[in-house]
């Protein structure tokens, strides 16, 4: 089921955007995905959080931008016991705290984090919000992937802070790395890698720009490939990547970036077509 009710330590649990504009880019994800938004009801000053649904499940989150925050990207948060432990573990692997743990309220704690290539991510201790709601299936989030010029490196920092495994593949002439929590089940049943995958990872090169930085991005599964693209357009997003098949896999994928410009990848699993 795709359905979710919580994480275990060591998992992505939650996706977020920060934006000048979150009503803006809600509008975005309204139309291209068929969210539906509600703003949360917090003391947050002039500042808004704004919730995404799926099916009336909690899929992610458009909060207002910090001042002096980087441009707008999406954020991958990874489930933790406790945020001040990850922190400081993170430091001890090499990474450095981006911003100290701190409560988001009654939804839970947190620390943003930078692994030793500059990667940044999130870790939450979930409260009341204990994650993604609704994953793997249209319109809901269904992987984080790191991309990243050090794979070595990251192998080493992630398994020491979150312990996790990592088995490398050949996926048409580039080595993509299968990020493993051993002992968890997660996923679904039909996917074409083993449950206990909790992340992907690939390295930065070919033809990306040489400034590319090391990065976590999202993917979002979607019922149509070339619908989804065509939509994204007409909501004022544009085209990276345009669709094409994974080799080896049974999934189809494209590259977009919103109206703000941040950028996410959506795909389909093309078993049954």
């Amino acid at each position: 089921m795709s359905e979710r009710d919580g994480y275990a330590p060591g998992v992505p649990c939650w996706v977020d955007t920060w934006r000048a504009d979150p009503e803006a880019a809600a509008a975005f994800y309204e139309g291209l995905f068929g969210w539906r938004v509600e703003e949360l009801s917090l003391p947050w000053g002039p500042g808004k959080v704004l919730i995404c649904r799926l099916r009336g499940r909690d899929v992610a989150a458009i909060a207002a931008q910090p001042p002096d925050a980087p441009p707008p990207a999406w954020n991958t948060h990874i489930c933790v016991a406790s945020a001040d432990d990850a922190a400081a573990d993170a430091e001890r692997a090499g990474g450095r705290v981006v911003v100290e743990p701190f409560d988001n309220f009654d939804t839970g704690r947190m620390a943003v984090l930078a692994d030793p290539e500059g990667a940044v991510f999130c870790v939450w201790q979930a409260r009341e919000l204990r994650g993604a709601e609704l994953v793997n299936e249209p319109g809901a989030w269904s992987m984080s992937a790191l991309n990243t010029r050090a794979p070595e490196r990251a192998k080493a920092f992630y398994g020491a802070v979150f312990g996790w495994e990592a088995d490398a593949f050949d996926l048409g002439g580039l080595e993509v790395t299968l990020l493993r929590l051993p002992g968890y089940v997660g996923g679904e049943p039909e996917q074409p890698v083993p449950r206990d995958v909790i992340a992907t990872m690939a390295p930065i090169g070919g033809e990306q720009p040489e400034d590319v930085p090391a990065h976590w991005s999202v993917d979002f599964w979607v019922g149509d490939i070339d619908a989804t693209v065509a939509k994204a357009g007409e909501f004022g997003g544009r085209v990276i990547v345009p669709p094409y098949e994974i080799p080896g896999t049974p999934l189809r994928q494209a590259v977009l970036a919103d109206s703000d410009g941040a950028a996410f990848s959506v795909s389909r699993v093309t078993v049954g077509d």
